[in-house]
């Protein structure tokens, strides 16, 4: 579908439109009522089209943003394009879907997380710990990982909540992955709480970081 027009796009997004997926969405703060497979389903059809993700995320709808995310091409963006869409991403589906399908695919990454790590904007400061997290796991080389112990032990726990949660995600993954760090990262996760009483759905792992930690590092050594 190449050389389908911005105006064509909206108007098929318009007729997904699902009064119980929004209801569903919006308990998520996510302010779309389009089912995510119906749209994974539109951006196949599509493929890859940076211009025409370019224009779909200029227009601010949410739907056509997370649209824009699966047909973009992620090494196109530029760092500034990235730090800007980032700075309007503020529903969490957007977001995720940004720092997850395009920012960590971009050459610029790495400078995108040093930047967004320290930044006074919680939301932005979040991608900044996404990124970091990814690192943890994949590529901790150069990371200083008591100092990222020390942040969380004494920011966390005040931290607005996606902040906190990208916070406690970084917390696990320490844990999981880096056994000379596991005591202390059970033992800051015990101490601060933070989620300790989210509900978790039956066959979920908890969020809370000495559950998530102990549960993942069974399954390894259970392999």
């Amino acid at each position: 579908m190449a050389g389908t027009t911005l105006a064509e796009v909206m108007t098929e997004l318009a007729g997904l439109e699902d009064p119980k997926a929004r209801a569903v969405n919006e308990r998520h703060g996510d302010d779309h009522g389009v089912n995510l497979g119906k749209l994974r389903a539109l951006a196949k059809r599509l493929r890859t089209q940076q211009e025409l993700a370019r224009q779909l995320w200029a227009t601010g709808d949410t739907a056509a943003r997370l649209l824009a995310l699966l047909v973009c091409r992620p090494k196109a963006f530029d760092r500034d394009e990235l730090d800007a869409m980032l700075r309007e991403a503020r529903t969490p589906k957007v977001h995720d879907w940004l720092v997850n399908y395009a920012v960590k695919k971009n050459p610029h990454a790495e400078e995108l997380r040093q930047a967004w790590f320290t930044d006074p904007d919680p939301v932005v400061a979040s991608a900044g710990w996404a990124l970091t997290t990814e690192r943890v796991a994949k590529k901790p080389e150069g990371l200083d990982l008591p100092g990222l112990l020390d942040v969380v032990e004494s920011e966390m726990k005040d931290a607005p909540d996606r902040l906190q949660w990208a916070m406690n995600h970084c917390l696990a993954q320490i844990g999981i992955e880096h056994p000379e760090h596991r005591a202390r990262a059970l033992e800051i996760g015990e101490r601060l709480e933070v989620l300790k009483d989210y509900p978790t759905p039956p066959g979920c792992t908890s969020p809370f970081a000495p559950v998530w930690i102990d549960e993942m590092v069974r399954r390894r050594e259970s392999v």
